[in-house]
């Protein structure tokens, strides 16, 4: 997908909170994420040894707390001008179970790109179609052992 005049000012909004607010090892990657009406939300990570939030789940945090349901854009930034950063395994997972249209920046910055998340996790497992209750409804009972 093309990069939009949106897109590069959320990497613009990423980068600012990064230079901001990535200053020690605890906070080092800041997000920023925009909804279908034009908001921008950002966090950044939480590091610690027992592990801790990327950044774009804080910033889908962020934007849960003011009632978001629906995001268009996501996008991570490195500190110490690294660039932009694509979602760890568990960042895409989560991103794609709870926005599935939602659309991530990646790559080099002279050659950024959007992508859909399903793109980055081909394959992937739905948390939602594995529940009990789920999409798909009711898993069926086991049959019992000969």
């Amino acid at each position: 997908m093309t990069m939009r005049d949106t897109d590069r000012a959320l990497v613009q909004a990423a980068t600012a909170v990064a230079k901001l607010r990535c200053r020690s090892d605890n906070h080092t990657v800041a997000a920023a994420a925009r909804t279908t009406d034009g908001r921008v939300f950002t966090g950044v990570n939480v590091y610690h040894f027992t592990g801790g939030p990327c950044a774009e789940v804080v910033a889908v945090g962020a934007a849960a707390t003011q009632g978001v349901t629906e995001l268009e854009t996501i996008v991570a930034v490195g500190d110490r001008g690294r660039g932009v950063i694509p979602p760890c395994g568990r960042c895409r997972q989560v991103l794609r179970d709870y926005f599935p249209t939602v659309r991530v920046i990646v790559g080099p910055m002279d050659a950024l790109r959007v992508v859909h998340v399903a793109e980055l996790l081909p394959e992937t497992y739905v948390w939602a179609d594995q529940q009990l209750d789920g999409p798909a409804g009711p898993l069926p009972a086991p049959r019992p052992a000969d």
